[in-house]
């Protein structure tokens, strides 16, 4: 797993990783983003809605952290060996929007994320303990690894993903 420096080069991976991913969606028609091929397990839209998923989970947390509730992680929902049924609220929650759509949230989305790397410091970025929410399991990350493993790392799984479905597809 890629070590940061500093704040500003995981805002920079985090911002060149969504770039690469996302603009792999937009030589796709939106009558094609649900559809399923056997050598990817994921459709397009099911690739975007997952994103958006963890993504707006991160915001979520920080959020509900910073009002004074009891962060619980994966959701309250949710258990971390029962993550299929949580993937499946991402893709029911963002089922009925177009690709194009799904694009603008993400960027958006990614942009939240940013400005939340950016009010941190490199104490609560860097170190173990810098938010209750990336203390609530035993593993106990700094909240950098939080993001990467979020953001970073799908971003490049995930585009990965999708180049092969759009090459089975002659895309």
């Amino acid at each position: 797993m890629q070590v940061y420096a500093n704040k500003q080069a995981l805002i920079d991976e985090i911002t060149k990783r969504a770039k690469l991913f996302i603009d792999e969606f937009r030589s796709i028609n939106n009558v094609d983003k649900d559809v399923f091929v056997n050598e990817v397990n994921k459709t397009p839209s099911q690739m975007v809605a997952y994103q958006l998923g963890w993504i707006n989970l991160i915001l979520s947390w920080e959020q509900d952290n910073k009002d004074g509730k009891n962060v619980i992680t994966p959701t309250p929902n949710y258990k971390w060996n029962n993550l299929g049924e949580l993937y499946q609220s991402f893709y029911d929650k963002y089922a009925e929007y177009s690709l194009e759509t799904l694009i603008e949230i993400f960027n958006h989305d990614v942009n939240e994320i940013i400005q939340l790397v950016e009010s941190y410091n490199d104490k609560e970025l860097f170190e173990q303990g810098g938010r209750q929410w990336a203390t609530s399991t035993p593993s106990s990350w700094p909240i950098w690894k939080w993001i990467h493993i979020n953001t970073v790392a799908p971003f490049k799984t995930f585009r990965a993903k999708v180049r092969k479905w759009k090459k089975i597809r002659g895309i």
